[in-house]
């Protein structure tokens, strides 16, 4: 006999009653970006000075040492850097989620996503402060946008839904195994240079030879089609269908097996923490 905390009615009503108390985690979200900069002058533009820094340094680098023109090159690095920031925050701070919240989880009655929407608000948070060296970046180097720019609206949409699942995933298994948390720390490190940030796939490809069959191998990084499908847009290129395709089926697959692990350990996630 299947236990009553072990349904999917338990476990799509956990994401519906966290929906519900969204005053709460937008709250919540909003006073993590506040306390961390506390006495800040200038706050969480911080956030912004400590991004640009690191997109201008790498990109200056790079250019250099690929032999690619600064003006192309430095609007891929730091838009792919922006979007990194997130993707990479879903996944360590995600790991951490319930362990950080350990307090609330165990004496506030709320659901379970409550701190995973909690989390994802406030990477979004991050998002819009980091917007700002896009726009510079757009004043600077006026990259031709147009109507398929505003692609960019429903890609951030579907990594924003890829960030609550894997938030909520690895959140639910690294309470449970602690040793996650340092895997993942190394693995993301490693996606880092794996995926086409610091370096591009038609620069590779340009080179033809190795290099050039060492570009199509990164078509099986999932990581490299959230990218482009947000990155490309905004830079003013089309993207590929198949790059919509692969992200789609990858959430698709995300989710169900998101919902599986909260169906089945949403309950122990209290005694876990």
């Amino acid at each position: 006999m299947t236990s009553d905390s072990k349904t999917f009615a338990r476990a799509f009503g956990d994401l519906r009653t966290g929906l519900a108390q969204r005053e709460l985690w937008l709250q919540l979200g909003w006073q993590d970006i506040k306390q961390r900069y506390r006495r800040s002058v200038i706050g969480p533009f911080w956030i912004t000075i400590a991004t640009g820094v690191q997109a201008v340094a790498m990109g200056l680098l790079y250019s250099v040492l690929l032999e690619v023109e600064l003006r192309t090159f430095l609007p891929h690095v730091t838009v792919g850097l922006i979007i990194w920031t997130m993707i990479q925050g879903a996944i360590l701070d995600g790991a951490e989620v319930f362990i950080k919240n350990e307090g609330l989880i165990k004496f506030l009655p709320s659901a379970l996503s409550v701190h995973v929407y909690r989390l994802a608000w406030r990477l979004f948070l991050l998002f819009i402060h980091n917007i700002l060296i896009y726009v510079i970046m757009l004043a600077i180097f006026r990259p031709s946008l147009d109507w398929s720019s505003l692609l960019a609206i429903p890609a951030l949409v579907l990594i924003m839904l890829n960030v609550v699942w894997v938030t909520l995933f690895f959140g639910i298994f690294a309470t449970r195994y602690r040793d996650i948390q340092p895997i993942l720390n190394s693995l993301t490190l490693l996606l880092f240079f794996m995926t086409p940030i610091v370096w591009t796939t038609e620069g590779l490809i340009a080179r033809g030879g190795e290099a050039a069959d060492r570009a199509r191998i990164v078509e099986i990084n999932p990581l490299y089609h959230y990218l482009e499908i947000v990155r490309a847009p905004m830079l003013g290129n089309s993207v590929a269908f198949y790059h919509w395709g692969i992200v789609l089926a990858c959430t698709v697959a995300g989710w169900v097996l998101t919902i599986i692990a909260l169906r089945n350990y949403r309950a122990r996630v209290p005694y876990w923490v």
